[in-house]
């Protein structure tokens, strides 16, 4: 029997042939009306939507103070409850002397108790003078310094964890001061979505001036190492109806409200601490 040839229908052979003029004017009218659309959308949405300029430098060079180099770490240490007390008091005997010895080129900013939000947690702040080489300069002297070494091992009893960031101060904020007391210090932490740290920086470089009539604001930064699209600002109060008056007063004054709104859809999670100096901190 002669082998069957393999036969391609009418219906396939229309196929192959390709569609006819208006068929292939179909795909794209098609395109046309879609992207006439989504033109239209894009132009809607725009209305809603708060335009940052791109940029093409890194978030540290836009952000930070270019007159200083300083750099900033901030450790928290969770402390076993019934250890608070002999934690401070270590560290009190302790962190002083790294403060004042000129050879090490560090300084203490400020030292707490956190009162509300996490409980029996220590927060410290530090600024390195030089940057990032007068950071490894630190580190490599306490190395050898008996001491601190003690210190650490005595303290690392006292502990159940401990995390710490390495920051860069915003341009546009205070640099942290010494302060007389007795006040409250607020360290308010925003994790934002990334890619959202310029337009954070560009509406609050122009919002901090609502912030600024009761010397409340001391401080602002952002992590450059630890966690990522880390923000922290750091207040001062005298009291919690002080704080409660202070921020009430902001949303009185125009345009506070439109940094809020441009800023809470940035934000991932956000957490504020209420703390309260130790004796040794240079913010009281």
């Amino acid at each position: 029997m002669a082998p069957r040839l393999c036969s391609i229908s009418a219906a396939t052979r229309l196929l192959l042939r390709g569609p006819g003029p208006r068929a292939r004017n179909v795909p794209a009218a098609a395109a046309a009306r879609f992207y006439s659309k989504d033109t239209e959308g894009s132009w809607f949405r725009s209305l809603f939507v708060h335009k940052v300029d791109p940029r093409k430098d890194a978030h540290s060079t836009l952000l930070s103070k270019k007159e200083t180099s300083n750099l900033y770490k901030i450790q928290f240490h969770n402390v076993k409850p019934e250890c608070l007390d002999a934690y401070n008091s270590l560290t009190e005997a302790v962190l002083p002397k790294l403060h004042l010895d000129e050879d090490y080129p560090c300084s203490l900013v400020g030292n707490w108790n956190t009162w509300y939000g996490e409980q029996d947690q220590a927060v410290h702040l530090w600024r390195f003078s030089g940057g990032y080489p007068a950071l490894m300069d630190c580190m490599n002297k306490l190395k050898n310094n008996k001491e601190y070494l003690e210190f650490r091992k005595e303290r690392s009893q006292m502990l159940l964890s401990r995390r710490n960031q390495l920051l860069l101060e915003f341009s546009f904020w205070n640099e942290p001061q010494p302060r007389e007391g007795p006040n409250i210090y607020e360290l308010r932490t925003y994790k934002l979505k990334p890619g959202t740290m310029i337009e954070w920086g560009n509406n609050w470089a122009r919002a901090i001036k609502y912030r600024q009539e009761n010397q409340e604001a001391v401080g602002g930064f952002f992590s450059q190492i630890g966690e990522l699209y880390v923000v922290h600002h750091l207040w001062a109060y005298k009291d919690l109806q002080s704080r409660e008056e202070t921020r009430n007063a902001a949303w009185r004054k125009r345009g506070w409200d439109e940094n809020v709104y441009y800023t809470v859809p940035l934000v991932r999670h956000m957490e504020s601490r209420i703390m309260i100096p130790l004796k040794i901190s240079p913010l009281q």
